[in-house]
């Protein structure tokens, strides 16, 4: 494997650029991933030259979700254990950033790159972007990134998605409230929202973010111990194991009608 980073930091005209850069699994939630997302977040909420964050991705998927080969090569309890405490901190950290946080998608999201996109405060979704919560299909739920999904997403939007694991595009993603804008040209669009956001002052800045999710860190406070320890419960679990082995074999899992 390649000793290149997997999220790519560099700072351009007041905002930190973290790009996801995993080609060889669709920039999936590795545990390298993850640690190099979470330094990145801190150094840009720790540079004075920061505004904000540009979280973006090479290829055609931004994020494909937990790394499913990581997880079955692992320890299932074990594993699960340590990917849950990380996704955790990645989404309070993004949460927490005293910066904004736009998410910058023409790709495809699935799984817990649905809850990185929804932490963010803005996320603006170009053409060949496309959404799909999947966990249902391998046996689990949408656990820890249902404290980011929830409070963005309309319930009836989130009832049909969490339990179909139906594919939908940008636009839809709109009308539910999981992104902000589904742009035609992403890339411009964040620009303009850029160039917006470097009128307003820092502290101007951290301040409004802290009441837009002051009360979504308080139920993420609240929930997600006893969150974590369910989504921990269900790897190992006979279906989830049926779950991700049919997802490599390329087959309908045993309870697909």
């Amino acid at each position: 494997m390649s000793d290149a980073p997997f999220v790519r930091s560099e700072v351009r005209d007041g905002f930190a650029i973290l790009t996801l850069d995993s080609p060889h699994n669709r920039n999936a939630l590795s545990a390298r991933l993850v640690q190099e997302l979470l330094t990145g977040l801190r150094d840009a909420g720790a540079d004075e030259r920061v505004r904000g964050v540009v979280l973006t991705h090479t290829g055609n998927t931004f994020c494909a979700g937990a790394d499913l080969k990581e997880a079955l090569d692992a320890d299932p309890a074990a594993a699960a254990d340590i990917r849950t405490r990380w996704m955790v901190e990645a989404l309070r950290t993004i949460l927490e950033l005293p910066k904004p946080v736009v998410a910058r998608v023409d790709g495809n999201v699935r799984a817990g790159g649905m809850g990185i996109v929804a932490a963010c405060d803005i996320a603006v979704a170009g053409p060949g972007s496309s959404f799909a919560l999947t966990e249902a299909r391998l046996g689990l739920a949408p656990f820890i990134i249902s404290l980011t999904l929830l409070p963005r997403m309309g319930s009836r939007a989130a009832a049909r998605y969490f339990q179909t694991g139906e594919t939908f595009d940008a636009a839809t993603a709109e009308r539910a409230g999981l992104i902000t804008v589904a742009a035609e040209d992403a890339a411009a669009e964040v620009e303009n929202l850029c160039a917006a956001l470097r009128l307003g002052s820092p502290q101007g800045l951290a301040e409004s973010k802290r009441l837009v999710n002051a009360g979504v860190l308080a139920e993420f406070e609240r929930a997600a111990d006893e969150l974590a320890r369910r989504s921990g419960s269900f790897f190992g679990t006979p279906e989830v194991v049926e779950g991700m082995t049919a997802f490599f074999q390329r087959r309908p899992p045993a309870w697909a009608q």
